[in-house]
């Protein structure tokens, strides 16, 4: 019954070409838009240039990491694809950090390339309340200075209040490949021209930024004998508090390395490359560096680190992470055969480099809406972000915020002390990208919190009350909340005297103090296993119950003193300023200052305070201006 309404509804939705939301573009953050808006009772559109190609992982074939994992985690706790999917099709979990703190673990995966993109395909074509159909956006519907809309490549007009841009690296993109110079948004697909003229014409601040790809190789032709293999973790860590164990067969990648002959090479041939033959002017991601720049940058080293990544179990492609490339496809050639177990590889698709248009994220609220055209969100590379992760992460708070709006809610944002979600869209609502923005734990303030492990502690609640939490996923999260209460109470409740406590093995203090199982968990030489010959009854938690019980007490004497930075950051994001203040009647303020001020327009004065240049005096004429009877 309830597919015979699905198909219905969406039959007469198709007929009257109206939606609550429309979403463009078919890319990581697109599917978790398109999703999100619809989990939220919105009609939902997602608009792309061919069905065939969602959830397409257009650069390296993996998911997660230091930081990006954080972000996986916590769109899995808003009920988002990404980890369920990539738990799916994932072919080597590592997880990075592991002998290090929680805190900065991240949970990373090799990802069968064609398994993830039918797994996304058979969600989205099936996801109750969207629609989806291949076409080409060139252009905005703007009636009464809101967007109402876009028009297809062919002339359709699809309408909506609220369109959500995830146009990754179309607008106006151009691929470069020592001479040449493709018109692209990506290998084989054209680029969104008149959507870019659009977004220009608005008064939008936009610019230009780069990324590249490496060759993709012909694994039958790599010497694999002649090369490290490094395996994936024992038992896999799923990114999804849904996952079970993976079942998925894991594989090996190879490590390999530059020599001396192949940097001979390429710095002789610098000229074909697209920076330094002049072809682009675009900023690329620092910390990942073609290996031209790391032959100009690093003169010194005569070799680095190369990651030969299968890119599926059926596919004999493989993803050399490392050597992203824009020199000319004989250059290509000759180098790589320099590379130790290449000697005799075969090329599939040479790399490239790929420049295209973005828009200058303080152009956005925290709910990614544009302040110059209201209704318009933007999520993804457009904002000057790199990585499947944080685009993922944007188009779900987009398309959350989106479908909110067309029903007449309140936006929803995360502040910097609830996620990583949070850190990257004030990070880039606040001090904007002079160059493609990338998470790591190092961004977070306070990351002893935001760990990948209580995500859905931390979310998971929030998702429900904002209504992009599904009934499965919630009752699922009731109950862990509910066991992990129980076993919280349990370890506060569980004691020992210092007696006791030596007589067990344990070296303690003889203070007189009991000592909690929490307590005694602290102490680097107690493990649970210890503690759970004391107790038998605690050997019945599980797994992910334990976890927490662990870390809860590793960074009890650390969480404590972090909550007074917390409060103390929590005070200065509870003062609000007037959405129309008029910065030029603030005294005080140099116009370096005030010009950062009006650029951003901050919502509370801690954003104030971490723009750029702002300082603790300005602060104080902006808080004496505010709290000043019928300033504005």
């Amino acid at each position: 019954m309830r597919l015979a309404f699905a198909d219905a509804f969406r039959y007469l939705r198709a007929m009257a070409q109206t939606w609550d939301v429309i979403v463009i573009g078919g890319g990581h953050a697109g599917c978790e838009a398109a999703a999100a808006s619809a989990r939220a009772d919105a009609a939902t559109l997602l608009l792309t240039h061919k069905v065939e190609t969602i959830g397409e992982m257009s650069c390296n074939p993996a998911i997660g990491g230091l930081g990006k994992g954080h972000l996986v985690r916590e769109i899995d706790a808003l009920d988002g694809l990404m980890g369920r999917l990539a738990d799916v099709a994932g072919i080597q979990f590592r997880l990075l950090n592991r002998s290090k703190g929680p805190a900065v673990r991240g949970p990373r995966a090799q990802i069968d390339r064609s398994r993830y993109r039918a797994a996304m395909q058979a969600e989205l074509l099936n996801y109750p309340g969207l629609d989806v159909r291949a076409d080409a956006v060139e252009d905005l519907i703007i009636k009464a200075g809101r967007v109402a809309g876009v028009i297809g490549a062919g002339g359709a007009e699809y309408l909506a209040s609220r369109v959500v841009l995830t146009t990754g690296t179309f607008l106006k993109g151009v691929i470069c490949r020592g001479d040449e110079r493709i018109p692209a948004g990506r290998i084989g697909e054209a680029p969104a021209v008149g959507l870019a003229d659009r977004l220009y014409g608005l008064g939008l601040s936009m610019g230009r930024l780069k990324t590249g790809t490496p060759a993709r190789l012909d694994g039958r032709t790599i010497d694999w004998s002649a090369l490290e293999m490094q395996a994936g973790d024992e038992t896999p860590t799923p990114f999804s508090f849904l996952s079970g164990p993976i079942a998925t067969p894991q594989i090996q990648c190879g490590v390999t390395e530059t020599t001396a002959e192949t940097h001979r090479i390429i710095a002789e041939r610098l000229s074909e490359s697209a920076v330094y033959g002049g072809r682009l002017g675009g900023k690329g991601p620092r910390y990942c560096p073609s290996i031209e720049d790391k032959v100009v940058r690093f003169p010194d080293r005569t070799s680095h680190q190369i990651f030969l990544e299968p890119e599926g179990l059926d596919d004999d492609t493989v993803y050399p992470n490392g050597i992203s490339t824009s020199v000319s496809d004989a250059t290509q050639d000759l180098f790589l055969r320099t590379i130790p177990g290449l000697e005799r590889v075969a090329v599939k698709r040479y790399g490239y480099a790929i420049e295209y248009d973005y828009v200058d994220p303080r152009e956005l609220t925290a709910s990614l809406e544009t302040r110059r055209l209201p209704g318009l969100y933007l999520a993804g590379q457009i904002n000057g972000t790199t990585g499947y992760e944080e685009a993922a992460a944007q188009g779900l708070v987009a398309g959350l915020n989106a479908a909110r709006a067309a029903r007449g809610s309140e936006p929803a944002s995360f502040g910097r002390d609830e996620a990583y979600i949070g850190v990257m869209i004030d990070d880039l609502v606040t001090r904007g990208v002079t160059e493609p923005y990338r998470m790591f734990t190092s961004r977070a303030e306070f990351r002893l919190r935001l760990r990948a492990d209580n995500a859905d502690q931390r979310l998971t609640a929030r998702g429900v009350a904002l209504g992009c939490v599904g009934p499965e996923r919630a009752a699922r999260f009731d109950a862990k909340a509910a066991a992990l209460a129980v076993a919280r109470e349990t370890a506060k409740t569980l004691n020992l005297t210092p007696p006791e406590a030596i007589r067990a093995g344990f070296n303690v203090n003889p203070d007189g103090q009991r000592r909690t199982l929490s307590q005694l968990l602290a102490y680097r030489e107690i493990g649970f296993e210890d503690l759970r010959s004391l107790w038998p009854q605690i050997g019945d938690w599980a797994p992910e119950v334990r976890e927490q019980i662990e870390i809860d007490a590793a960074y009890s004497g650390y969480l404590g003193r972090q909550d007074a930075d917390v409060e103390a950051f929590r005070r200065d994001e509870a003062l609000t300023l007037p959405s129309e203040l008029d910065y030029a009647r603030v005294g005080g303020l140099s116009n370096e200052v005030r010009e950062k001020l009006i650029a951003v327009r901050p919502a509370t004065l801690g954003q104030a305070a971490r723009i750029e240049g702002v300082t603790p005096g300005a602060l104080t004429a902006l808080l004496a201006h505010v709290r000043r009877p019928r300033a504005a």
